[in-house]
């Protein structure tokens, strides 16, 4: 850590003592923390002192393009400055840096739609977020980035559809789990080749465990990577250099070339199960909540998120909604930041009166009324819910001595019947849930009881692969007969890594899980292991 960057968590840590719990997790003291933490760009005299661009004498452009979370009227574009990315600096003094962009109708910007410039402020680590309004409905565009003498990448990113548009079909992509030294992100390289009109990320773009010189599983022979990046990220400036390795990787950033991504995070851009304030060392909350503060802010300046998920010290409000015309309603939530602790201290458990406490929740009160509400207002044929962790039951054998994972839906049982009532009470026929998580391919029929095998089915779950997390898998995975044996609503089991295509259109929706053979080596081919589809009106899932 910089000698500033130690400075500021220190400060941090005196400022939340000082007061309290309580008040830190206000907003006045999470503002508080924020300024503390990593300050804010100011006006005035005291801004920042801006940079002659024409000085930047290396390709500023390293970790690339992306776009996000596409509007019928509107895009986000997203990149970040970064001569020396494996530099706690990035290469860059601590200047404010002007950078001009450019949407156009053809990637040789021949018809240029929009163009303008945004600042880079050293307080965001020279990130830009530049959101572009006033655009056309339904259209695919490009865009790029200048500073001084340096041009980007181009990018390619696309409209959503008008919100009252009657789309015919809607392609969509879900991925998750990328840790980087479990492997090569050879799954993006296909995906930047699919025709998918979005990209929703699960979580765990980022893991915070140490990364060897020699990458892990990657075993580089060709390379040494830094030793800051062999620690586990518990400050700002590790998230923000963990950041700048992953997004180092040529195929991840064909993917965010390629494609606009809708992000949401799980435990491991901030820690490995966390729950809340509730860190899985149980430090104080106090302590927990400045480390999350820093995962929170690197994972906005490093994403193509607008204005509103712009984090306010430990808080960041990250479930939001987004509309594909008549044909799509997407409810992105955040199962991480405001659940209950996992019940019985975590892992696979015997389900009793701790988990199935009413009281439990794995959204947070709040979260859960906006979701349900959302629904009663939904005029969208399917209702598409992409989240992190398996929401449909899940037990680990087949006898009355089974067990449930805490971590996930199964551990808040309550919630999920909130949920499931919810969607029933707003008259939700065409439910799907996208999770990630458990570096598995997994297709669920989500039912009304999943007690009674025979009750009705009241919605679909396509459980997406790892990109990379477990290294690289296998076809049927050591308990998959008894995983198979004990849910009969688990449709479709595969451990490969890749990622999922689903195909919404107006009659049915698709699922293909693709896979590669291997991610320890690169340049595996790509294969769909499988294919599922679901009728409108008539809800479950059947081999294609």
């Amino acid at each position: 850590m910089t000698h500033s960057s130690h400075q500021q968590e220190q400060e941090l840590r005196d400022a939340v003592r000082h007061t309290g719990r309580r008040r830190f997790l206000t907003v006045t003291g999470a503002a508080a923390a924020l300024a503390f933490s990593v300050g804010l760009p100011t006006a005035g005299s005291a801004a920042a002192a801006e940079l002659d661009a024409r000085r930047i004498g290396e390709d500023p452009f390293t970790l690339g393009v992306a776009s996000g979370d596409p509007l019928p009227d509107s895009v986000l574009l997203w990149t970040r400055l970064a001569p020396r990315p494996f530099e706690p600096d990035s290469g860059l003094p601590r200047a404010r840096v002007e950078v001009s962009w450019e949407l156009a109708r053809d990637e040789r910007f021949t018809r240029v739609v929009r163009r303008g410039s945004a600042t880079a402020h050293p307080e965001f680590h020279h990130s830009v977020h530049v959101e572009v309004g006033g655009l056309d409905a339904d259209r695919v565009l490009y865009y790029r980035f200048r500073t001084g003498t340096w041009t980007s990448p181009v990018g390619r990113t696309r409209t959503a559809p008008a919100n009252g548009a009657h789309k015919r079909e809607l392609t969509l992509a879900a991925v998750t789990c990328q840790a980087y030294h479990d492997g090569y992100f050879t799954a993006y390289k296909h995906l930047a080749q699919e025709d998918v009109d979005v990209v929703f990320h699960l979580g765990d773009y980022l893991y915070e465990y140490a990364v060897t010189a020699t990458g892990g599983a990657r075993n580089y022979t060709d390379r040494t990577l830094p030793a800051l990046f062999n620690r586990e990220t518990t400050t700002l400036e590790d998230y923000r250099l963990r950041y700048a390795l992953y997004k180092s990787d040529p195929d991840l950033r064909a993917a965010h070339a390629a494609h606009p991504f809708v992000v949401t995070w799980d435990d491991h851009e901030t820690e490995n199960n966390y729950a809340g304030d509730t860190s899985e060392d149980n430090l104080p909350p106090e302590e927990f909540l400045i480390r999350r503060a820093a995962a929170y802010r690197a994972y906005w300046e490093n994403q193509p998120l607008r204005a509103p998920q712009r984090p306010t010290g430990p808080d960041m409000k990250l479930y939001r909604r987004l509309q594909f015309g008549r044909l799509a309603q997407f409810d992105i939530l955040d199962t991480r930041q405001y659940r209950s602790d996992q019940a019985y201290g975590d892992g696979w458990q015997t389900p009793g009166p701790e988990s199935e406490d009413p009281s439990r929740t794995i959204t947070g009160a709040a979260q859960e009324r906006w979701l349900t509400d959302g629904w009663r207002h939904s005029r969208a044929t399917w209702n598409v819910v992409p989240q992190q962790v398996t929401f449909a039951q899940r037990r680990d054998v087949p006898t009355d001595a089974y067990k449930l994972s805490m971590d996930s839906w199964d551990g808040y049982a309550a919630s999920r019947d909130r949920i499931l009532k919810g969607a029933r009470s707003a008259g939700v026929d065409n439910l799907m849930v996208l999770t990630g998580d458990v570096h598995v391919s997994y297709g669920f029929d989500i039912k009304r009881d999943f007690e009674d095998p025979k009750s009705r089915t009241v919605g679909t779950e396509i459980v997406t692969t790892s990109v990379t997390s477990g290294k690289d898998g296998s076809e049927k995975p050591a308990n998959w007969n008894n995983l198979m044996r004990a849910n009969p609503h688990l449709k479709f089991y595969n451990g490969r890594r890749g990622y999922a295509v689903v195909t919404l259109q107006e009659r049915h929706a698709r699922a293909d899980f693709r896979t590669v053979s291997a991610v320890t080596t690169p340049g595996a081919p790509l294969t769909t292991a499988g294919s599922l589809v679901t009728e409108v009106g008539n809800q479950g899932l059947t081999p294609a």
